[in-house]
C-alpha cells in the first residue's frame, strides 16, 4: 500500500465534514468519494496488480481462444469467444477484489484504518469507497476486455441496451464479490494468508463454469453445480445479451446471487471493519 496516498486524502477529508455532519447521508457520499479516489490512485500506482487484472486476463483470453476455441464451438455450436470474453471479465474481477483485500488486511498494521476511524467522517465511508473502488475498477477492465475481445471475434449482436446490461451483470458480480472478500479482510487476523484461501475459491469458480467448457461436459455429479455456482448464471446472462438466446432464468440467478450475497456479508463486513479500525480485532 503506498502510503503516500492517504495523507492527502485524510486532509480532503478533514476539510469535508463540519460539526455534526459526519452522520448525514451527504457526508458519507462525499466522504466515499474522497475515499475512491483515494482507493484508486493506490491501484494505479501498483503496476503488478495492473498487469494481473489487465494483461495477465487479455492474455488468457487469447490462450482460451486458441487452445479450447474449436473444441467448445463444436460442442455447443457457438463461437466459443463468447463464453471466453465473459469469463475472462469475471475472472478479473475477482482476483482484482482479492488483492483489494489483502492491502485492506495488511493496512490494519499501519494503523491507517485506526487514523480514518478517529477522524470526525462517517463510519461507513472508508468501507463503502472500497467496494465502489472495485466496481469502478471493474468498469475499466470489463470495457478494455471487452475491446480486447472485439480482436478475437466478440460482437454485440443485439444493440445497444443488452450491451449495456452485459456491463451491469459484470459491475454486479463484481461488488457481491468484493463485498464477500473485504468481509473476508475484517475479520481475518492482520497478516493472514488471504491469498491462498481466496485464490483457490477464485480458482474453483474460474476452472467449473459454462464459460470455461459446456454444462454437460462435466461429470454427471458435478454439473448441477457447475450450473448454479455463481459465475455460470452471469456468463450465460452475459453470452446472450451479447449473442442472443435465454436470458430470464440466467438474470434471475444472478439476481438472487448477488442479493444473497450481500445480505449475508454486510453486517459482518461492518461490524468487522469497525473492530479492524478501533484496533479491537
Amino acid at each position: 500500500m503506498n502510503a503516500d496516498a492517504g495523507v492527502p486524502a485524510t486532509m480532503m477529508l478533514a476539510g469535508t465534514a463540519g460539526p455534526h455532519s459526519e452522520t448525514s447521508l451527504s457526508a458519507w457520499w462525499q466522504q466515499t468519494l474522497v475515499l475512491t479516489g483515494r482507493q484508486l490512485l493506490v491501484a494505479g500506482r501498483d503496476i503488478p496488480t495492473l498487469v494481473q487484472v489487465l494483461i495477465f486476463p487479455a492474455l488468457t483470453m487469447v490462450m482460451f481462444k486458441v487452445v479450447l476455441g474449436d473444441v467448445i464451438g463444436q460442442a455447443t455450436g457457438q463461437d466459443s469467444v463468447y463464453g471466453t470474453v465473459p469469463l475472462v471479465i469475471l475472472t478479473s474481477a475477482m482476483f482484482g477484489s482479492v488483492v483489494s483485500a489483502t492491502r485492506l488486511n495488511l493496512e490494519r498494521k499501519t494503523g491507517l484504518l485506526s487514523r480514518l476511524y478517529v477522524l470526525p467522517i462517517n463510519r461507513g465511508a472508508d468501507f463503502g469507497a472500497r467496494v465502489l473502488a472495485e466496481i469502478v475498477r471493474a468498469l475499466i477492465t470489463t470495457l478494455l476486455l471487452i475491446a480486447a475481445g472485439f480482436a478475437i471475434g466478440f460482437r454485440f449482436t443485439q444493440g445497444v441496451g443488452p450491451a449495456i446490461g452485459l456491463v451491469v451483470v459484470a459491475l454486479a458480480f463484481a461488488g457481491a464479490f468484493a463485498m464477500l472478500t473485504l468481509a473476508l479482510a475484517v475479520n481475518f487476523r492482520p497478516g493472514a494468508p488471504l491469498v491462498p484461501y481466496l485464490g483457490l475459491l477464485s480458482s474453483l469458480l474460474m476452472f467449473f463454469n459454462s464459460g470455461f467448457s459446456p454444462i454437460d461436459m462435466y461429470p454427471g455429479w458435478l454439473q448441477p453445480i457447475v450450473a448454479n455456482q455463481p459465475m455460470t448464471p452471469a456468463i450465460d446472462s452475459m453470452r446472450a445479451l451479447a449473442a442472443g438466446g435465454p436470458l430470464v432464468a440466467d438474470l434471475t440467478k444472478v439476481a438472487i446471487w448477488v442479493v444473497v450475497i450481500t445480505l449475508l456479508t454486510t453486517v459482518p463486513a461492518l461490524r468487522g471493519y469497525q473492530r479492524a479500525a478501533a484496533g479491537r480485532g
